[in-house]
């Protein structure tokens, strides 16, 4: 009794055949069964024509190298193969099995896939498919059909163009407060919240913009942790922070001044007068709680006396400059209204 062969050319020998060849028929067809489960092959669609045409595919029993007996199948070619009209390719009636195939031509033309004959059932890429599908013969005798089973649930994106995407009952969704965009990255509109929970997703800290803002602006972090414990953030006008150590008291103690200066609420200054008086000007347009703090640096108000210019606020009710000529003078004004102005913590 002679050989039989699978629809994909395995060589199925009777009983008492191929004596003297049967280890290499069997060799054969192991190679066969490893180029099934997990061959590669390039299957060019223009050897009749870069027109439309059909490309019979057989398969080459008892021998290896058929591109029906691979896994792995690029129709067209790798760079990929250029097409002037819509290809059909065709698998042997009677194949059962899986491919992962992929259109490699380029050319706004189909390509389909079918069975030699009968009616079965056929896969096409479109036009503008240049993918891969994951196709099965069903094996059905003198009726093939051929499927894209996919590589799970085909779902497209949710939403428009641009917006993230999420898990929405089981389906990709999106939407027009969450956005993603190159070169700036993500955006979250409308003044929703970014929520960072704690440990047991039981509370959680908020952080959205405000509900009105002037101009945009970007805050950038430090580089660094801070250098110790108690230290603070400082924004720069363009929203660059940086970590600054605070003083014990709150007060932002500045270099020793020789001249003129302006002081700022919350600031305190060594004066030194040892060239001559200046005037230390109060801030203008100050709030309530506002304070300003002075030390006579070289003790030398006595000579040259330190003037506290108002400003045109008040010191102590009374619209006039302080004069300072107590020598290692220190101390700190607090305003409090336009009444009483600026009052001295001691005197």
């Amino acid at each position: 009794m002679a050989s039989t062969y699978t629809p994909l050319g395995v060589e199925l020998m009777a009983t008492g055949e191929n004596a003297g060849t049967w280890g290499t028929k069997t060799n054969t067809n192991l190679q066969l069964i490893e180029q099934i489960s997990g061959g590669y092959k390039v299957q060019t669609l223009n050897a009749g024509g870069a027109g439309a045409n059909t490309t019979t595919l057989t398969e080459d029993d008892g021998s290896t190298g058929a591109t029906v007996a691979t896994r792995v199948i690029i129709f067209g070619a790798v760079s990929p193969e250029t097409i002037s009209g819509n290809k059909v390719v065709t698998f042997p009636v009677g194949v059962e099995n899986f491919y992962l195939i992929k259109n490699s031509t380029s050319g706004s033309y189909t390509v389909q896939l079918k069975a030699a004959s009968g009616s079965g059932a056929t896969v096409t890429w479109a036009t503008s498919d240049k993918g891969w599908k994951l196709v099965y013969f069903d094996g059905v005798a003198t009726n093939t059909g051929v499927y894209d089973v996919g590589f799970g649930a085909a779902t497209s994106p949710g939403g428009s163009t641009t917006q993230v995407q999420f898990n929405d009952s089981g389906s990709f969704g999106g939407d027009a407060d969450l956005i993603w965009t190159a070169g700036t990255g993500l955006i979250i509109n409308s003044q929703k919240e970014l929520r960072l929970a704690d440990s047991d997703d039981s509370a959680y800290i908020g952080m959205k913009s405000a509900a009105t803002v002037s101009g945009s602006y970007t805050i950038t972090w430090p580089g660094a942790v801070a250098g110790g414990n108690g230290y603070l953030l400082k924004s720069t006008t363009g929203g660059v922070l940086s970590w600054e150590e605070a003083d014990a008291g709150g007060t932002s103690w500045q270099a020793v001044k020789t001249a003129n200066y302006t002081a700022v609420a919350g600031q305190g200054v060594f004066c030194n007068t040892t060239s001559g008086s200046f005037t230390l000007t109060l801030p203008s347009s100050p709030t309530i709680g506002d304070e300003v703090s002075f030390i006579d640096y070289a003790g030398t108000f006595d000579s040259n006396a330190l003037t506290i210019g108002r400003n045109s606020e008040k010191i102590n009710g009374a619209a006039a400059d302080l004069t300072v000529s107590v020598e290692r003078a220190a101390n700190t004004l607090v305003y409090t209204d336009g009444t009483q102005g600026w009052l001295l913590k001691s005197k």
